[in-house]
């Protein structure tokens, strides 16, 4: 359930928070220079980290004043870093929280040293996640970025903002190998995210704040730090390298050093999971067993219908020629649409995709080739978290896509709720069939079939 909204008084201006979880450490995780509270529960991938940091703290989250659903502020005034303590102490002081680790990542990073350093006596902890003391270039901080390049940057982002073009322009650097690092998200993700930068601020404000973040320079106050400190960076990270990092733990009295594999420059994407677990050890003392590899997923089934009755009257070496051009013909359909075939289940299939849209068509090519073949098959489409094993999958989301696949009709593509969702603008057509128990499954779930 995603947490409830609520305001905390900053001065004149209402700020925006959440609280997820109980645990015995608070955790006031400082969000990046632009954010949206509420549609963070419509991204998995940030879902999940949140959840990972609410297992064992509790998280206390905030839109920024100017951005999300904290008030305004004009371009003209806008907030210093003073100010934007002001609103981290508003939110502690609204839900009684007296100290907590502070958690800033990227552009946030500078924001998060400032609290420690002002105010110890409420800083438990400080976590820097990709951060830096300063990013544009200087003398006497030559791994900064030229000013040349921060032009073209803000030039890009207010002509891009809110586009697909401004997300594969996402990198300030001008490198096309470093542009070829920055991760590739799935269409609808990047649809998804287009829609939380309009959401989170427009392209004038996000230009001005962005100019005032790369302008930050807190490197006089690091020495000031006498918390615990965890310095967290990706090595190969193409927008914010790991000098910044290492600046940082060297400058910050005591701090611990991590570098981790890998680089990407976003603190909710795939790829960073290690650094959540070393925030859990470093903030708790422990670190939790590993745990199955999960992931976001379609699965669909398909079923071949009445096959016990065909196989019957064809005998069994016909059947098992039927069964073979099923199998053969499934397979050239799943691996047209980018997708996994995990195993055969002897009249049907199970296969998984990165992308609803691209298994909806799937299933729907498959259902009109093995008609064509003079069989019927039904097909069921669910999206959420599996669990990876060796040969086989496992979740929930598994078993809602079985049931799923059983209720459907004879040559009908069933999907749940969440798939049609998901492939809004797509093109594909759905028609509603209600609300559904699913055995096994709690609560009902909404299904709907593809129409042509």
């Amino acid at each position: 359930m995603q947490p409830r909204t609520n305001y905390a008084q900053s001065g004149d201006l209402n700020i925006a928070y959440q609280v997820l979880g109980d645990g015995p450490i608070d955790l006031v995780f400082i969000p990046s220079w632009f954010s949206h509270i509420e549609l963070y529960w419509q991204n998995p991938y940030v879902e999940r980290i949140l959840k990972h940091l609410s297992s064992f703290s509790r998280v206390i989250t905030f839109d920024q004043r100017g951005t999300g659903l904290s008030d305004p502020v004009p371009l003209s005034a806008l907030p210093t870093l003073e100010e934007r303590i002001d609103d981290i102490r508003a939110v502690m002081d609204a839900i009684g929280s007296e100290r907590a680790a502070i958690l800033g990542g990227t552009y946030s990073g500078p924001l998060a040293c400032f609290f420690a350093a002002l105010y110890p006596d409420r800083t438990s902890a400080l976590v820097l996640f990709n951060a830096m003391a300063r990013l544009l270039y200087a003398d006497d901080y030559r791994h900064g970025l030229a000013r040349d390049d921060l032009e073209d940057y803000l030039e890009a982002t207010h002509r891009d903002w809110g586009r697909p073009e401004g997300l594969r322009r996402s990198s300030f650097v001008r490198s096309a190998d470093v542009r070829r690092r920055l991760p590739r998200m799935d269409p609808q993700l990047q649809e998804f995210m287009t829609l939380y930068q309009r959401m989170s601020i427009s392209p004038g404000a996000a230009v001005a704040i962005q100019r005032m973040n790369f302008e930050t320079d807190v490197r006089d106050i690091l020495p000031v730090i006498r918390v615990p400190t965890l310095v967290l960076h990706m090595r190969d990270n193409p927008n914010v390298v790991a000098e910044h990092g290492r600046y940082l733990a060297d400058h910050i009295p005591g701090a611990k050093y991590v570098e981790l594999e890998g680089s990407n420059p976003l603190w909710w994407y795939e790829g960073t999971e290690a650094a959540y677990d070393e925030i859990e050890e470093f903030l708790t003392g422990e670190r939790r067993p590993p745990e199955p590899d999960r992931v976001l997923a379609t699965v669909l089934f398909t079923d071949l219908v009445s096959s016990t009755e065909r196989a019957a009257a064809l005998g069994d070496r016909r059947w098992r020629d039927v069964v073979e051009g099923h199998d053969a013909t499934s397979r050239r359909h799943v691996e047209r649409y980018r997708g996994k075939i995990v195993r055969s289940t002897g009249d049907g299939m199970l296969a998984t995709f990165d992308g609803p849209a691209r298994a909806v068509h799937c299933a729907v090519a498959v259902r009109d080739a093995i008609r064509n073949l003079g069989l019927e098959v039904r097909a069921g489409l669910h999206t959420g978290e599996i669990e990876l094993m060796e040969d086989d999958l496992s979740g929930i989301a598994v078993h809602i896509g079985a049931r799923v696949s059983a209720i459907a009709r004879p040559g009908e593509v069933l999907v749940s709720r969440t798939v049609k969702d998901l492939v809004a603008g797509s093109g594909l057509a759905f028609e509603d069939r209600g609300p559904h128990k699913l055995k096994g499954v709690p609560d009902e779930w909404d299904l709907y079939a593809v129409v042509a």
